[in-house]
């Protein structure tokens, strides 16, 4: 601004330097004065520079203003937002993992029962054949007594004791067992009480005899034994 009026006060003066040689020596030399001074771009360029300063004084444009960086405050709740997200998906992570090992343990389980109980029907049918092996073989010894001198019958009995001790063999490699309950305690789970028997030199509550043998198939009771219980005898 200071410069700005150091050249109005610059220009003025040559106005009146222009004024008095006009008054003294006439309008020729006024011309020439006046071309000299008309042929200087400084002195129209007042306006120009105005101009010109006002642009550059003139308010800047707000695209160019520089953006203010996060502060420090908002930094640390954007951290904190972000370490709880991680926690969160940490954690349905380690959910997610351990449900699916307990759906493949459940699996495996269920793989591994199906191959040793898939044959589970088919034992129950099975047993029954023994139960008629056995009893065949019971009849057959009682005929062939040393009494009876018939040696087909002998052979016969012979015959089919090898073959129910092959048959158990052949349970027993596969899993399945004959019980043998016999002066042991009852079990509901494994028992199936059909009779009463007197207590005779026995402990009340335990298994006297059995009329059919009772089965497991890999520890898993597929058929009840049925039983006789010994029990206090009245007077």
């Amino acid at each position: 601004r200071r410069l700005q009026n150091i050249w109005d006060v610059h220009n003025l003066v040559m106005s009146v330097t222009v004024l008095f040689h006009f008054l003294t020596a006439g309008c020729e030399s006024w011309f020439s004065l006046a071309s000299a001074i008309l042929g200087s771009p400084c002195v129209f360029s007042t306006a120009a520079q105005q101009r010109s300063t006002g642009d550059e004084c003139g308010p800047e444009d707000p695209h160019d203003e520089p953006k203010h960086p996060l502060s420090d405050c908002a930094i640390k709740h954007k951290a904190i937002k972000l370490e709880e997200q991680v926690r969160d998906l940490t954690e349905r992570y380690r959910k997610a993992l351990a449900d699916s090992e307990n759906v493949r343990r459940r699996t495996q389980k269920f793989v591994e029962d199906a191959k040793l109980f898939g044959i589970q029907s088919f034992c129950r049918d099975l047993v029954e054949v023994a139960d008629i092996l056995e009893k065949t073989a019971e009849s057959a010894a009682e005929e062939a007594e040393p009494s009876n001198p018939n040696p087909t019958l002998k052979k016969i009995y012979e015959g089919l004791s090898l073959i129910e001790a092959k048959l158990q063999s052949v349970f027993a490699k596969h899993g399945l067992q004959k019980m043998n309950p016999v002066g042991g305690k009852y079990d509901p789970y494994d028992h199936e009480i059909v009779c009463h028997v007197p207590a005779e030199g026995m402990q009340p509550g335990t298994i006297a005899l059995v009329t059919q043998d009772g089965y497991k198939l890999h520890g898993r009771t597929i058929r009840h034994a049925l039983v006789g219980v010994a029990v206090e005898s009245q007077e």
